[in-house]
């Protein structure tokens, strides 16, 4: 394990500097999102529907999912930095080839392809820790998604001034720009930190089970699963819960949007703060009950017919608060289960959560009618909060037994 008190800053001899690691986790954030506020104008230039175009959200992160299984093996095998950085430059390909795509076909192919990026975000957290212990790794990725959670709020407001000052194109110019620029810091910054091992691909992939049957793994990934899905939810109910139910202007909805990013924001710093001195379990416990506490309160209200706008978005910082304390802390758990499966882990934990999250937005979109109201996304969101600390109460009670 790489010590990173030597880290020095653009020395690849040295493990990376934290600002080359949140960088790397924020381009992939960023190429999520960027461009939403273009899909109608890229509807009507591709000459297409929007339906088609909306494929775009999808697809990538149906190859992330993908994606997250397979890297870490190979990561495990061949190392962190040449993974990162053969990631970074095909996604700077992939980039040129959505700007001068000639047809819809060719440009959702080129939008799959940017989801390689996706290793950038995995290994960023492998990579953090290879370097510190289970705790102190805690603290650092808390820093690391407390710079990735900014992204997703400032994305779409870019992606839209880019769009009306120059054109659907410039959020792609945008990220091929940012794209070549994290490519030249990671090449001077990133130092190799994984140990390569001696096994091939196909033994590599045979130590999936190591993971599969672990307990603590299990607690976990679902405990980092449960917790995201209870904001992916939120993500896949709330603009009908905005729109329908409480009858908001967009630029109203997006004021109240952005509540449970105010509130991961926070809770990665306290993960940063205090995750080395009160310990990853309390935190991931404490973070899943934050979470249970505020949709219960807006639950409660709802039940009660007193539900306003200001009370559901409002209620909703206690979700980002308890994510943002949870879900660093989580991961730093599941990569600490074996320590010398840490890429692994972080790809097979990704996958985990992901999957549970679009799963959970898209029952949220489905079960939501103007005649049901909030409530069953409340409901949605509650229980996948309850079953949140229900995980992490089983890898407390698994870690006793074993007496860790």
């Amino acid at each position: 394990m790489a010590n990173s008190s030597r880290v020095q800053f653009l020395d690849r001899t040295t493990p990376p500097h934290l600002v080359t690691l949140i960088l790397l986790a924020g381009i992939a954030a960023l190429s999520m999102n960027i461009f939403l506020p273009s899909l109608p104008g890229m509807t009507e230039y591709f000459g297409t529907e929007y339906r088609i175009m909306q494929l775009t959200v999808p697809i990538y992160l149906a190859m992330n999912a993908v994606l997250q299984v397979l890297v870490g093996p190979v990561s495990d095998k061949l190392g962190r930095r040449p993974v990162i950085l053969t990631s970074v430059g095909l996604f700077v390909i992939a980039t040129l080839g959505c700007i001068y795509a000639p047809n819809t076909a060719v440009f959702l192919a080129f939008r799959m392809a940017q989801s390689v990026i996706v290793a950038a975000m995995v290994l960023s957290r492998a990579v953090v820790r290879d370097m510190v212990s289970e705790d102190k790794a805690a603290s650092m990725l808390g820093y690391v998604t407390m710079g990735v959670a900014v992204v997703p709020m400032i994305g779409p407001v870019i992606g839209g001034v880019l769009d009306q000052m120059m054109g659907w194109q410039a959020n792609f110019w945008t990220l091929f720009i940012l794209g070549l620029a994290i490519f030249a810091m990671a090449w001077a910054d990133l130092g190799e930190t994984q140990v390569k091992s001696g096994l091939t691909l196909r033994e590599q992939y045979r130590q999936y089970p190591e993971l599969l049957r672990s307990q603590r793994f299990w607690g976990y990934s679902l405990a980092s699963g449960l917790s995201s899905g209870t904001f992916f939810a939120y993500l896949g109910g709330a603009p009908f819960v905005g729109q329908v139910v409480f009858g908001l202007q967009p630029a109203e909805l997006g004021l109240y949007f952005g509540a449970p990013a105010l509130g991961y924001f926070f809770g990665n710093f306290l993960s940063g703060k205090y995750s080395s001195r009160i310990g990853v379990n309390r935190m991931v416990y404490w973070g899943s009950m934050v979470t249970t506490f505020g949709v219960a309160l807006s639950l409660t209200i709802f039940l009660f017919d007193a539900g306003t706008a200001i009370s559901f978005f409002g209620l909703m910082t206690f979700v980002g608060l308890g994510n943002g304390m949870s879900i660093p802390n989580a991961t730093a758990g599941a990569l600490s289960v074996r320590p010398h499966l840490a890429g692994t882990a972080s790809g097979l934990s990704g996958a985990i959560m992901i999957g549970l999250g679009a799963a959970l937005s898209s029952l949220a979109g489905a079960l939501l009618t103007p005649q049901s109201g909030a409530a069953p996304l409340l409901w949605i969101m509650l229980t996948t909060a309850i079953a949140g600390v229900i995980a992490i109460r089983v890898v407390i009670r698994r870690e006793r037994q074993i007496g860790i």
